[in-house]
């Protein structure tokens, strides 16, 4: 009998485990799907990604800076124009996948930019101190004394009409915000004991900085970086808009919706499409980017 129990208990202990990382597995798939604010804009970005990166390599568009007037102010549904096309006879659809694009490169490259030139200004600054930090802290400050659009449409104008130009135009008014976030998270790692532990034991500034303080720091500038790539979308349709933007006939959502605002009596979809795509995919990264952070933070 004592054998019998003695060799019960294992098989008991294992049943009770398998229940037990059933209930775990269960917990963790409930907990992420209550998530919603994370995989919902997240899902969407990805959808906004793959379709504007991936149609047009499997799928068979318009050309988008060519125009037909022969078939210009299609309804929608046309056959081979799904959105119809504009006054101009280019490809709604098309125009809007490749403006898409456009929007994507412009906000992950100003994003880039100014998470690398902004964040390590800032950690410089941060973990130094003395005049160092007082230089970058001044040259921050003229930067930021100018509004971001109003500085993206001087260098804009100053630098010309290119997808390039835009990129670095926008980024100027990221690098003071990411330099900032990351000069402050250093000052408070600076002073945390494992980073004054490091530095007793001999570990020199650079290996200090690359091995301590930018893995600490990186996480809150990425998500950081989430909203800038929304404030770049913006911006960028922005200038486009204004006609300061990338050049014509290049598709950019900001070139569409000024079309869309001059026809908006004759064919409102010219506004809503474009307006639509650009208002689903900022929010997106706004909400996206809050969630990340907020766990961040929490954790």
């Amino acid at each position: 009998m004592a054998d019998l129990i003695a060799g019960g208990i294992p098989a008991a202990s294992t049943a009770a485990e398998k229940i037990a990382a059933f209930h775990g597995r269960q917990s963790r798939f409930a907990s992420v799907m209550q998530a919603t604010d994370l995989w919902l804009p997240g899902g969407f970005l990805c959808l906004v990604v793959l379709t504007c990166f991936l149609f047009p390599l499997f799928g068979t568009l318009p050309d988008p800076t060519r125009s037909n007037p022969l078939e210009a102010n299609l309804p929608l549904f046309s056959p081979g124009h799904p959105l119809g096309t504009d006054p101009i006879g280019f490809d709604v659809f098309s125009r809007l996948i490749y403006g898409g694009q456009l929007s994507m490169k412009v906000g992950l490259g100003a994003a880039l930019i100014g998470l690398v030139t902004g964040g390590t200004a800032g950690v410089i600054a941060g973990y130094f101190g003395g005049w160092v930090d007082s230089v970058l802290s001044r040259l921050l400050d003229i930067f930021l004394a100018f509004p971001s659009l109003v500085l993206a449409m001087t260098i804009a104008t100053y630098l010309g009409q290119s997808v390039i130009n835009v990129i670095w135009a926008i980024s100027f008014f990221s690098i003071p915000a990411f330099a900032r976030l990351a000069r402050a998270s250093t000052q408070r790692l600076r002073e945390q004991t494992f980073v004054t532990a490091a530095r007793l034991c001999g570990t020199r500034s650079g290996r200090l900085i690359l091995g301590h303080i930018v893995p600490n720091v990186l996480p809150e500038l990425l998500t950081y970086a989430l909203l800038t790539v929304a404030h770049a979308v913006l911006i960028e349709a922005s200038l486009s808009f204004l006609g300061l933007g990338v050049r014509p006939p290049a598709p950019s959502w900001g070139t569409m919706i000024a079309i869309g605002q001059q026809n908006i009596y004759t064919n409102q979809s010219l506004l809503l499409i474009p307006s639509l795509a650009l208002l689903f995919t900022m929010m997106s990264l706004n909400v996206l980017g809050d969630a990340l952070r907020a766990r961040w933070v929490a954790r």
